[in-house]
């Protein structure tokens, strides 16, 4: 007998579970490429710290958060989160239809999450870190945003919306 066959009886693997063990790998093959294909389409954004701030003294755009116009279709806005009012203020936010808007967005006490529905904007609220994420508004329509990490009892009420408009 070869050596090769004695490696493979000595394994004593079925011939069933072989084929188990091929369609997992085949299916981990899949799923990386499905993820990082649909990554790319979609464009990863990775939030990074832009800056720090006082979360006890915001100073600066962060007194009068909001929507700041820095050219034609270019914008910034400043969100805070807050758990002792349960809300991101501001609350309400309109832009017209093909604006390119960057994201900047605090917490003043404890950690809290934003999400962008049906964007790609999702992160981390943390204290004194001033997160920022970028995103160009093709579609007219309402974009819901919430609180996505578990911040105490008025959790549910912390939402808001950007709404898109026709120029």
């Amino acid at each position: 007998m070869s050596e090769q066959n004695a490696t493979q009886e000595s394994m004593h693997i079925d011939p069933y579970e072989r084929n188990w063990i091929r369609i997992s790998i085949i299916l981990l093959i899949v799923f990386a490429a499905a993820v990082t294909i649909a990554g790319f389409a979609l464009g990863f954004q990775v939030p990074s710290p832009e800056e720090r701030v006082d979360p006890n003294n915001l100073t600066g755009p962060w007194e009068n958060p909001g929507l700041r116009e820095l050219s034609p279709g270019v914008y910034d806005l400043y969100i805070i989160g807050n758990a002792t009012t349960w809300q991101f203020e501001p609350r309400e936010v309109e832009v017209p239809v093909g604006s390119t808007v960057s994201f900047y967005v605090t917490s003043t006490d404890i950690q809290h999450g934003f999400k962008l529905q049906d964007t790609n904007i999702n992160m981390q609220i943390v204290p004194g870190q001033v997160s920022k994420l970028t995103y160009t508004f093709d579609e007219v329509g309402t974009y819901d945003y919430i609180c996505t990490e578990y911040c105490g009892v008025g959790h549910a009420a912390m939402f808001g919306s950007l709404t898109v408009v026709e120029k």
